[in-house]
């Protein structure tokens, strides 16, 4: 629109129409205000449209404006971001009529334009303005047919950009939703477990301690015995809050490598048990920080489940990488029936931990046999 406002006040060495450009000037400055901002009602949509195009038809049909092709291209991208296809259409058939109008309507004006005196007629001039018109009038064409497909292209890639945002922003909400269930799971789980584990110990201290009060006077040694059974159930207790502590925190690993958090696994469950695994660790591969963590998780919860219920005299850990990353912890204890232990918030918690990160989670046992656990991703 500068352009078009500076070319309105040049002088050309040729013949001029008559022409009004302080008009023009005035109209160039409504037309421009008006695209500050662009309606987004459909009933002011057309208001604004029949303003702007009034705007043009009074400086091109009174003004004359000069560069009249540059403010149509300028309704034609305007009106691309306001309207769908149809009126689209619509508004650059327009522009293109107005244009072909002017265009004839100055070929007129200058073929017949009185020929200066002492100057023989030139017959070509008539043949090359007509070419002249001709070409103008493509090229103004094939600008609009351009125009029309360059905005469509922008206009697709911002909705595909917004519909990306909003699936974004879905994925957000998802994960964080999914994040609060799995938190909420967990902390059921080790609530489940701080209740059959600690509170069934605290009863059974309250109990022995109760009794060994009782006997303290009239049998001293069977109250010794009660007493030593109170520091056992005690010591099982505080394992069992130091689990759960565990567990809760947030990053176990602490920059630990996996190997390492293992090992600390393996020495805090040799000293509640007595029972030594033997841990074999192959990795030829890098491993994730996501894998990292699953697999501590499932190493420490499949520990648990050994100490509580296994009754287990051997426990194997073996982890190794070839095109994929695999971990196996098995145990010789007394097993169980998988089909009436579906439910637990234990095997429950590593089956999702490793669907999560899109592994197979496997477990093969039965009453007597053992247990067996495996993980793939």
């Amino acid at each position: 629109m500068g352009i078009i406002a500076i070319i309105e006040f040049l002088r050309f060495p040729f013949p001029h129409l008559p022409r009004f450009p302080l008009l023009n000037l005035l109209g160039l400055a409504v037309f421009g205000i008006m695209g500050l901002r662009l309606p987004t009602q459909k009933s002011v949509k057309v208001i604004y449209t029949g303003v702007e195009i009034g705007v043009i038809l009074l400086v091109s049909l009174v003004g004359k404006l000069r560069m009249l092709p540059l403010i149509l291209i300028i309704l034609v991208i305007r009106n691309c971001f306001i309207f769908e296809r149809q009126s689209r259409l619509i508004i650059t058939g327009f522009a293109f009529v107005l244009f072909l109008m002017r265009e004839v309507d100055r070929f007129q004006s200058r073929s017949l334009h009185p020929r200066p005196p002492f100057r023989p007629p030139v017959l070509a001039m008539p043949e090359r303005w007509l070419f002249i018109l001709l070409s103008s009038i493509v090229v103004f064409g094939l600008v609009l047919v351009f125009l029309q497909l360059l905005v469509d292209a922008v206009l697709a890639e911002r909705r595909s950009r917004d519909e990306l945002a909003q699936a974004n922003a879905q994925l957000r909400r998802y994960a964080i939703r999914i994040e609060d269930m799995a938190t909420l799971q967990e902390r059921n789980r080790i609530a489940r477990e701080i209740h059959d584990s600690l509170g069934h110990s605290l009863i059974t201290f309250n109990l022995h301690l109760e009794a060994a009060l009782r006997l303290m006077e009239s049998n001293p040694a069977e109250a010794k015995d009660f007493l030593l059974e109170v520091k056992q159930v005690a010591a099982t207790a505080l394992q069992d809050v130091r689990q759960s502590v565990a567990t809760l925190r947030s990053n176990p690993l602490q920059g630990q490598s996996l190997e390492d958090a293992i090992a600390s696994l393996i020495q805090e469950f040799h000293k509640s048990t007595g029972i030594l695994p033997d841990c074999q660790i192959n990795l030829s591969h890098p491993v994730t920080p996501d894998v990292k963590m699953a697999s501590y998780r499932i190493i420490q919860e499949s520990l648990t489940n050994i100490y509580k219920h296994a009754k287990a005299t051997e426990v194997s850990i073996q982890i190794w990488t070839d095109s994929r990353f695999h971990l196996m912890i098995q145990d010789n204890g007394r097993g169980f029936d998988v089909m009436q232990n579906t439910t637990g918030f234990g095997l429950q918690g590593m089956r999702e931990r490793t669907q999560a990160l899109g592994g197979s989670f496997t477990i093969n046992t039965a009453p007597g046999q053992g247990c067996q656990v495996r993980v793939e991703w």
